[in-house]
């Protein structure tokens, strides 16, 4: 003969079950609220407070609580109560009041606020301040820079660019090239102190001069891989000879998609007869401050980045080792950039930048 208290019986229809389902598979929502949801569909198949418990891993008296909680409120009742506790210090209107300073004044005194300065002006604590800034994802102290392209055929060159990162065309060669102007030979007038325990690398802020190199880079789309070539000047005739090594580099077979930006050495009429006398070659440009949907603007900042910054480098000739160095080592392992922005999220973006424009008093 069974003993104990029997359970209510538990009962499901559509609707709930699906309710519960959800609310056991929202990660929006607390952990907690989506355990109870679990107990009260384990426990409609008719098994014991035990058993259910078992399977969800919560103890038998969670389940008995939750599963009384639901049949007395539904699916409400399985998010926790209000608790006791101190009442706000400050109401609604206030955190908005202090939302609303911080997004559209100034400081009498400065053009931009700290959190101490608008809680001195707003009577509040600078803690009290930073909390409801953080809350509101409201940063009046950092700015960002940007610039809209102007470019008539804005739409156009986006779509043209873009398509060809996401989809090159076949039995051609995508190539991004643009020039690093002011790449400095330059050498240290002490010794680096190395990296240790405690500490980092340091260097002397002072350098001796030995002169500049322009990098003409080119990187192919599909595979990563990019080349260089160093020069002394920065004219039109440098970048013609960086066109011929392209032209030696690149297999006869394939066509060649140029994508550059508005550089005077690439609209020079002698680089413009000589690519309108080769008809494989087809040149992409972008639009207007929109050089970096040019994905070549990577390469050269890898090669800054890991092969001069942080050294020393004596001579023209120190510079082109380190370069050519880096460029054997990192295309035994080079992998193509992935671009995931597609033109209309682009576009997109710049209508909502240009509408926030409009509607600003600055």
């Amino acid at each position: 003969m069974p003993t104990g208290r029997q359970l209510a019986p538990l009962s499901l229809d559509a609707r709930t079950r699906s309710a519960l389902l959800s609310l056991s598979q929202a990660s929006a929502l607390p952990r907690s609220v989506a355990l109870r949801a679990k107990m009260i569909l384990v426990s409609a198949e008719g098994i014991t407070n035990t058993e259910a418990g078992r399977r969800v891993g919560a103890s038998p008296q969670a389940v008995g609580k939750w599963r009384r909680r639901f049949l007395e409120r539904g699916p409400d009742g399985l998010y926790d109560e209000r608790r006791p506790g101190r009442p706000r210090s400050y109401n609604d209107e206030r955190v908005a009041g202090l939302i609303h300073r911080a997004l559209k004044d100034k400081p009498k005194c400065g053009t931009r606020w700290s959190t101490r300065s608008l809680a001195e002006a707003e009577g509040l604590s600078q803690s009290t301040v930073s909390r409801w800034l953080r809350r509101f994802g409201v940063k009046p102290y950092v700015r960002h820079a940007f610039k809209v392209s102007a470019d008539s055929f804005v739409v156009g060159k986006v779509h043209d660019i873009v398509g060809l990162h996401i989809n090159p065309p076949d039995h051609a060669m995508v190539l991004c090239v643009d020039e690093k102007t002011q790449a400095r030979e330059q050498g240290r007038t002490q010794l680096a102190r190395p990296l240790g325990p405690g500490h980092v690398e340091g260097y002397t802020h002072e350098y001796i001069r030995h002169g500049t190199t322009t990098l003409c880079t080119a990187l192919d789309v599909a595979t990563g891989k990019g080349m260089a070539q160093c020069s002394q000047r920065h004219r039109h005739q440098e970048f013609l000879a960086f066109l011929r090594l392209i032209d030696r580099e690149v297999p006869a077979a394939f066509d060649v998609q140029l994508v550059g930006g508005h550089v005077a050495t690439h609209n020079h009429a002698k680089v413009k007869a000589w690519l309108a006398a080769r008809p494989r070659y087809r040149v992409h440009c972008t639009a207007t401050y929109s050089s970096w949907h040019n994905q070549v603007g990577r390469w050269p900042g890898l090669i800054s980045e890991q092969a001069i910054q942080r050294g020393s480098v004596n001579s023209e000739g120190s510079l082109l080792r380190r370069i050519r160095t880096f460029e054997r080592k990192y295309h035994e392992r080079a992998t193509p950039f992935v671009w995931v922005a597609t033109a209309p999220s682009i576009l997109s973006e710049v209508e909502r930048l240009c509408i926030l424009i409009s509607d600003s008093e600055h």
